[in-house]
């Protein structure tokens, strides 16, 4: 059977990845957080309340640092850079990638939008490269990619795949892996369920690009959610825990004992990231809390 460059180069990263290690023989999940969870403090404050609550990883959504995220300048990306590394957290990536500025489409059938919209993707794999290397960049951003009234999805699909084949190279170049994230139904039209963005990844073969898991998008999902993650180890590069209604861990019924358990059996090394849509209770009562769920479960995993 013959390997692709692809598999070689994620082997390979696989077996490099950084570990944090806990007392205990087995490696401990690395725990990262979104950043727009702590608004409305402001970046520096975020990271350091994110690091006490017991986080490793800070994971950005671009939207929270201005209305051009991508035009920031280069000392502007030194102050992040120096913000996560001064509160002792690891920059993770980018997610809600197409959030800010307004207007942009990855499927659209103007052209001009198209090519406006991934020109800007590849803006941001420089922005993501330069404030942390390697990183991801989890592409959700389901307005920005389903496909609109009169484009039928087969075709918007197409264009997703295509884009995404054209910026690989360039987020190969700078470390950068583009993660597609299945969405549930309610956000986009476009990549429902793990078995689709897995297929995608297989069709534009190229290690810049691969899929995630995230509980909170699993509604179109079928089978057992920790049987799906064993199905696609190979292909999972990132993880997002909240639970279905987008509260934060702990606070539902999610079954996140299975998923543990599963990742666990994968020995997964890469981050589990907790991205809530409720800041409801804020931002320190939300670490705080989902960190000592998360351990707490993980602690009874046999």
């Amino acid at each position: 059977m013959k390997v692709t460059r692809r598999e070689i180069v994620c082997a390979m990263a696989a077996l490099v990845a950084p570990v944090e290690i806990g007392v205990s023989a087995v490696p401990r999940l690395r725990l990262a957080i979104c950043n727009e969870t702590f608004a409305p403090l402001n970046f520096a404050e975020a990271c350091r309340v994110a690091k006490q609550a017991g986080f490793a990883g800070l994971e950005v959504a671009p939207f929270t640092l201005g209305d051009d995220p991508a035009a920031i300048a280069r000392a502007g990306r030194a102050e992040l850079r120096d913000a996560m590394k001064f509160s002792g957290l690891d920059y993770v990536g980018l997610h809600s990638l197409l959030t800010a500025p307004n207007g942009l489409h990855v499927t659209a059938p103007d052209e001009a939008v198209r090519r406006k919209s991934w020109d800007y993707v590849r803006r941001l794999v420089d922005l993501s490269a330069d404030l942390g290397s390697p990183s991801v960049m989890v592409f959700g951003s389901g307005k920005q990619r389903s496909a609109v009234a009169g484009l039928a999805i087969a075709d918007a699909v197409k264009r997703f795949t295509d884009g995404l084949a054209e910026v690989a190279p360039a987020a190969e170049a700078r470390r950068v892996t583009i993660l597609i994230e299945p969405l549930s139904p309610q956000f986009s039209n476009v990549i429902n369920t793990l078995d689709e963005a897995v297929a995608l990844v297989g069709q534009i073969n190229s290690p810049a690009i691969s899929a995630m898991f995230d509980t909170h998008n699993t509604v179109a999902e079928k089978a057992p959610h920790g049987e799906l993650i064993k199905k696609h180890r190979q292909y999972i590069r990132h993880v997002h825990l909240n639970e279905m209604d987008g509260r934060h861990p702990g606070t539902g019924n999610y079954d996140f004992t299975s998923v543990l358990r599963a990742l666990r059996e994968i020995s997964y090394r890469g981050w589990v990231s907790v991205e809530i849509f409720d800041f409801t209770p804020g931002g320190e009562r939300i670490a705080r809390e989902s960190a000592r769920f998360i351990r707490q479960l993980e602690a009874k995993l046999k």
